[in-house]
């Protein structure tokens, strides 16, 4: 049976930071639903109500256009490990890009990976757990690494060039590209 709440309880956050993977999904009218898994550390819980993660350049930008359109995010954690449980953030996000007012206060809680290229600041609405029964025993054996060294040490110039030309989403949505390389901390 699902549990709902309108904010993320101490337990829910103790589950969150134990995570190695999460999950987003968003869409917008008119347009395909976009579902990826995120790793690295690069989710934080700013508040009972708010949470972000750090965004790296990849092979697109969905989430991007998907909150400009509609501004609706969904957030699952799977527990991979003992308790079984599956818990969802559903929420309203914003994109904040490096030239945004809000950029140095979000940037503040993460460490800044090569090829950032945004942070999405979401408010959360309300959060559901659910059994995860389903959901098998896994381990993590290590993270990838292939991103970030894909992002570390490219010519400034041409990364940008490459953000600017970007299409926008598959669905022709648009997207605000970042006007800034981020080498890491």
């Amino acid at each position: 049976m699902a549990d709902f709440s309108d904010t993320l309880t101490d337990k829910h956050i103790a589950m969150i930071e134990r995570q190695p993977v999460f999950f987003v999904a968003t869409a917008a009218a008119d347009a395909r639903i976009n579902l990826s898994p995120k790793g690295y550390d690069a989710f934080r819980v700013l508040a009972p109500d708010r949470v972000a993660w750090l965004d790296l350049a990849g092979s697109g930008n969905e989430t991007n256009a998907h909150l400009l359109a509609d501004g609706r995010i969904t957030i699952m954690f799977c527990n991979f490990d003992q308790p079984a449980l599956i818990l969802r953030i559903y929420g309203r996000g914003t994109p904040v890009l490096p030239a945004d007012d809000g950029w140095a206060e979000l940037a503040a809680h993460f460490t800044l990976l090569p090829g950032t290229r945004q942070i999405f600041d979401i408010q959360v609405e309300s959060v559901q757990t659910s059994c995860g029964w389903g959901v098998p025993f896994m381990e993590l054996k290590s993270e990838r690494n292939t991103l970030v060294k894909a992002h570390s040490g490219v010519d400034e110039e041409k990364w940008l060039a490459k953000r600017q030309n970007h299409p926008g989403s598959i669905d022709g949505l648009p997207t605000r590209k970042t006007d800034r390389y981020i080498a890491g901390e």
